[in-house]
């Protein structure tokens, strides 16, 4: 599959990318995205939720009536749940959300993420950018000239470029990695996602392991 390599303007350079059809044409895996999807959210997660139960609560232990002959029900103590300000049953504690996901499915995600975007005429492969220095107003003149300035955005870097990255940081719409980094999440977010032309050839090296 060829794909045509475009310049900061969106203007077409005459050159063209060759796409693996290993990665970029496979038939999509949706169980393996979700998978990947879901260990990516709960590894977010911070897990620090805590709420007091009744051992935890800071009161008197005194029996709040007698045993018998209220008409009501038993209460030994103003810290069982059924009062106010009492501890809570079963409450949440903290808990670590991560779990484990073979590379192998991680792999397929992504590649199954990427046939997507290739489905949906998503994917854009464009010259090597680098940035003199991080000027947000630089990165905006490159949405505007590949008309994605109204657009979720992911741009594939081939390698760490610290201006290009600063000068997107303060665009919500826009999100900037590398090669190594670029996660399944992150390609489903973007709704439009652009290769910079070094980078294919190192995420088909990767995704091929």
């Amino acid at each position: 599959m060829e794909i045509a390599v475009i310049n900061h303007k969106g203007q077409d350079t005459g050159r063209k990318v060759t796409l693996s059809d290993e990665i970029f044409a496979i038939e999509p895996n949706d169980n393996a995205i979700y998978l990947d999807v879901k260990q990516y959210l709960a590894n977010q997660r911070q897990g620090t939720h805590k709420s007091k139960e009744r051992n935890e609560v800071a009161g008197s232990t005194k029996k709040i009536k007698k045993q018998k002959g209220t008409g009501g029900a038993r209460a030994g103590s103003l810290k069982a749940p059924n009062f106010r300000g009492g501890g809570r049953v079963f409450g949440p504690r903290p808990r670590d959300y991560s779990f484990k996901l073979n590379k192998k499915v991680k792999q397929l995600a992504r590649k199954s993420a990427l046939a997507y975007k290739v489905q949906e005429n998503s994917l854009l492969v464009m010259e090597d950018v680098t940035f003199d220095a991080p000027k947000t107003k630089n990165y905006i003149a490159l949405l505007h000239g590949l008309s994605l300035t109204d657009k979720k955005t992911l741009l594939v870097l081939s390698e760490d470029n610290k201006n290009v990255f600063l000068s997107s940081r303060n665009l919500p719409k826009a999100k900037v990695v590398t090669v190594d980094d670029v996660n399944t999440y992150q390609l489903l977010h973007a709704d439009r996602l652009v290769l910079c032309e070094g980078s294919v050839s190192k995420l088909e090296t990767i995704l091929s392991k």
